[in-house]
């Protein structure tokens, strides 16, 4: 088949879309389809990609290659790269990585167009959320960078890893520490990650009595961050939006964390039974699931023994797979629709 897949940002940016593309678009050409990727993030670096990459396309550039596709897939759906599907009507494949709001313009008009598009969803929180009918294909995470080290001792305890941003939940965290901390519980917490909430998160944690246990180590990638990993029990995601999915947490079950999130959007799929869950927003709530797993190696032994099979349904090779079959599916669905019309 030829593939047109249009993937908004693209590398050199840097984000969960961005590597998703890559990842797929790398996948659809090793599977033996034609692919090219459009993109509205401009680049210096020639691409050295088997796929080739169109970089802000002109309006003809846009319609031609529609009309050369055979499916339309869109990672995150875009109405800059949708238009030709009202003339050239190809089969259209969308999958959704975040939330699609029901008011404004934009909004309104994505949930309409939606209809004629077959639609992935990374969550089955995120299908629910929209007005179509969904195939649920989670996240993949890089299976070959997120390895457990075999006979880690993990003297850490609490990690989490994530943007320092106020949906992030951090302070909740911090508060659910100083709760513990009031018991006699004196929980350590390692903070991974930069953002504009850095400073008033340090300034709590030392208003809360909380310094000598919170250590904030910035921004950690690659083996620095598998290392770190490797070192803690628990891995905390207390977000306090509805996180699309998480793919935080798969990274640190395949490094031998046990996720302790917030009930948060697609994050209860992203850990399964591997995880412990709790209420979202509560410092009370958090505190319990953090007394409940920390220091308890039997406890923690039960979570991590079920997180190989739920991390095959993760690795790139089957996310991949998934995300062809819904792609051959409608490929499929539109030459026999084509044919029943010209009979």
């Amino acid at each position: 088949m030829n593939i047109l897949f249009c993937s908004v940002p693209f590398r050199p940016s840097v984000g969960g879309i961005e590597t998703v593309s890559a990842l797929l678009a790398e996948r659809f050409h090793r599977a033996g389809h034609q692919v090219v990727l459009l993109t509205q993030t401009g680049s210096d670096q020639a691409d050295a990609d088997a796929y080739r990459v169109v970089r802000r396309p002109s309006r003809a550039q846009l319609f031609e290659l529609v009309r050369w596709a055979d499916v339309v897939f869109h990672n995150n759906i875009s109405l800059r790269f949708a238009w030709p599907q009202l003339l050239l009507r190809r089969p259209w494949v969308v999958a959704h990585h975040t939330w699609i709001p029901g008011d404004g313009l934009a909004g309104r008009l994505k949930r309409f167009v939606l209809r004629r598009a077959d639609n992935i969803a990374v969550s089955r929180a995120l299908a629910e959320s929209l007005p179509v009918e969904c195939t649920v294909v989670p996240n993949p995470y890089a299976d070959d960078v997120f390895l457990s080290a075999d006979g880690a001792q993990r003297p850490g305890q609490l990690i989490f890893v994530g943007r320092l941003v106020s949906d992030k939940g951090v302070d909740i965290l911090l508060d659910a520490l100083a709760l513990l901390a009031q018991t006699g519980q004196r929980v350590r917490l390692s903070v991974v990650g930069v953002g504009p909430e850095e400073l008033p998160l340090r300034q709590r944690a030392v208003a809360l009595g909380l310094e000598h246990q919170v250590e904030f180590l910035g921004r950690r990638v690659g083996g620095e961050l598998v290392a770190l990993l490797n070192a803690h029990q628990v891995l905390v995601v207390p977000s306090v939006w509805e996180e699309p999915f998480g793919v935080v947490a798969l990274e640190a079950m395949a490094c031998g964390c046990v996720p302790l999130v917030a009930r948060s959007g697609g994050l209860p799929d992203a850990v399964g039974p591997c995880g412990l869950v709790v209420e979202r927003g509560s410092r009370e709530a958090l505190a319990r699931g953090i007394d409940t797993l920390v220091g308890k190696p039997l406890v923690l032994k039960r979570y991590r023994a079920g997180a190989a099979a739920h991390l095959e349904r993760h690795t790139r090779d089957r996310v991949g797979r998934d995300y062809l079959q819904v792609i051959e599916d409608a490929h499929r669905a539109h030459a026999i629709q084509s044919a029943a019309r010209a009979a």
